[in-house]
């Protein structure tokens, strides 16, 4: 095996119908016949983003005008270590076209599971699919559930698309009521809502997914939903962290980022060691603790997938 990880630049390249590019390996070549996301290895000497806009410029006759970093996927194969480092090309000029030789096909995201593609890709479609704000809500009282519904519409009518609901005290019947309407009410915003901890429920309701506190996680030997359904892990640690891609988690939330009031004897993470275990982990990271929808970009910037959070995201009555 080799010992140096071989450095995999690729790009994400959308057209206006929102569907990504993907080109077929060739034959002879390692995982030959399967469908990746355009590019190649990164020099030694280069920096990723000029190898990206070298490999796409010579294997799909591009100019890359803009592009930022999406996910990096450290993988192993039998034979080799990889690390696919995932760009979105947010501009470029020309066509794409094969000047290799290699298939060129537009897919819908949706249509991404059906498609043979690499291990070290699949993250990536995780990363495109998810947004970069998660709204997780308050732990309010069964007797505030008008609460909830108006917070939960108030965040949808804000652009937040993926949401956990979280009540621990709510008995099961209140629980299944409340999440059917909040349900509903997402399916008219397009947003996703996962409930916290019941995947069993998530199922019966016909949810979006579930999210697993660590406890729970650390339970189970493999995801508890099938693909289709989001499946996130509250993690802490790289133990955490590691556990979640083994049981194939399709994201996780890593806290606490800073202090919060809920948690205040934990102990921060801060953004140095956040940023060194969202880069050894296969799945999207939100970070979590201490953060709004104004950190999001410098979450970014050290590797998450968006920001994650319950004050930072619940808006206030009366907010639009």
């Amino acid at each position: 095996m080799t010992s140096v990880p071989i450095h995999v630049v690729a790009g994400v390249l959308r057209d206006a119908d929102g569907r990504v590019l993907l080109a077929q390996r060739p034959s002879g070549k390692h995982l030959a016949g399967l469908w990746e996301f355009p590019g190649g290895k990164c020099e030694d000497d280069e920096a990723p983003v000029d190898a990206l806009a070298r490999e796409l410029r010579e294997e799909i006759g591009i100019v890359v005008e803009s592009a930022r970093p999406l996910i990096r996927v450290p993988h192993r194969y039998p034979d080799k270590t990889i690390v696919l480092d995932v760009w979105q090309v947010s501009a470029y000029s020309g066509v794409p076209h094969s000047r290799e030789e290699q298939p060129l096909a537009w897919f819908g995201l949706d249509a991404l599971d059906g498609v043979a593609m690499p291990p070290a890709d699949r993250p990536a479609i995780a990363a495109l699919r998810l947004p970069d704000r998660y709204l997780i809500t308050p732990s309010l009282p069964p007797m505030d559930a008008d609460a909830v519904m108006h917070g939960i519409e108030r965040a949808c009518r804000r652009g937040i698309r993926l949401i956990q609901l979280r009540l621990p005290e709510w008995p099961l019947d209140r629980l299944a009521r409340i999440a059917r309407s909040a349900r509903n009410l997402c399916q008219t915003y397009g947003a996703h809502l996962l409930i916290n901890g019941d995947w069993k429920l998530a199922g019966i309701l016909g949810l979006d997914g579930v999210h697993l506190p660590a406890r729970v996680a650390s339970t189970l030997v493999q995801r508890p939903m099938p693909l289709g359904h989001w499946v996130g892990v509250s993690c802490h640690d790289a133990a955490e962290v590691a556990h979640a891609m083994r049981i194939g988690a399709d994201f996780a939330t890593l806290s606490p980022v800073f202090e919060t009031p809920d948690h205040p004897h934990s102990e921060p993470l801060g953004w140095e060691a956040f940023s060194e275990l969202a880069a050894a982990a296969t799945l999207p990271v939100f970070a979590l603790g201490g953060l709004d929808a104004d950190d999001v970009e410098a979450a970014r910037m050290y590797g998450a997938q968006g920001v994650a959070g319950i004050r930072g995201f619940w808006p206030a009555e009366g907010a639009g």
